[in-house]
């Protein structure tokens, strides 16, 4: 089951459009670092700050243990795309990327499509993906969880592979919960995330879809982060608010390495 079967969880910091400085981007990486580095043997830790403060992160986690993402990327290696940044812009010095992230597709109207063309590129060009699902308010409220997430997780991975899987990440995040305070509850996660790996199976192949390492996120905090790590089929979680915090994300690695460590 992906990182389980490694005795290693993954612990993804999405800071979204923050900090608004790079002194304070720095400063942050430098309160996670202790954590980070003496948790490494139980955590994988991801950092994915905004494009200006990429290559400043960069060189704070040069001989680190700790790994770099971008938030996003564009599927064209290079062209008359004013504002985009590609995936083989990234490769060499970004390990990691995010894609069809909620606030993408509901912000800037991406779509499956788009999403799935992003996922293939970044893929292509070495990187390792974060690939973004989960449904509306409204459809949870009217038990369609499944139905949107399967129908999600096929369209985005259609140009995947199960050569791909080793590299490829599903974050499981239902959107009403996304910066909202409101935390699925745990067997919603669960159950969610298993059809998601049901789902990858039957695309790319049950052996594959083994590889391949399922995340959730949406309003994770110190508090309840355990809740979710604990479960079986959860390999990690996607941090967005408390990972701009570092006594926060600290929190969170140090209680994620213990539920691992007891693993072990």
């Amino acid at each position: 089951m992906g990182a389980q079967v490694q005795g290693k969880s993954l612990l993804a910091a999405n800071w979204k459009m923050n900090p608004v400085s790079a002194p304070a981007a720095a400063e942050l990486v430098r309160g996670v670092m202790p954590a980070a580095e003496a948790h490494k043997d139980h955590v994988e830790v991801v950092i994915c700050p905004p494009f200006p403060w990429l290559l400043g992160v960069a060189e704070l986690l040069d001989n680190t243990t700790v790994e770099l993402g971008a938030q996003d990327c564009f599927w064209e290696d290079a062209g008359p795309y004013t504002g985009e940044v590609s995936a083989a812009m990234l490769h060499g010095w970004c390990h990691w990327v995010i894609v069809g992230h909620s606030e993408r597709r509901l912000s800037f109207g991406e779509t499956d499509e788009h999403v799935a063309r992003k996922a293939a590129a970044a893929l292509a060009c070495g990187l390792e993906v974060i690939v973004c699902v989960g449904e509306l308010s409204e459809h949870f409220e009217a038990g369609k969880s499944e139905e949107i997430v399967t129908a999600q997780v096929h369209a985005s991975l259609a140009g995947c592979a199960a050569d791909d899987s080793a590299r490829l990440v599903i974050a499981y995040e239902p959107v009403w919960a996304i910066g909202s305070g409101k935390n699925a509850d745990p067997e919603h996660a669960y159950k969610t995330m298993r059809l998601i790996r049901s789902v990858v199976g039957q695309m790319i192949g049950a052996g594959a879809a083994k590889k391949v390492r399922v995340l959730y996120g949406g309003s994770v905090t110190a508090a309840n982060v355990e809740s979710y790590v604990e479960l079986p089929l959860c390999d990690g979680c996607l941090v967005g608010g408390a990972s701009l915090k570092s006594d926060e994300f600290t929190k969170m690695i140090e209680v994620t390495a213990e539920v691992y460590g007891h693993r072990a």
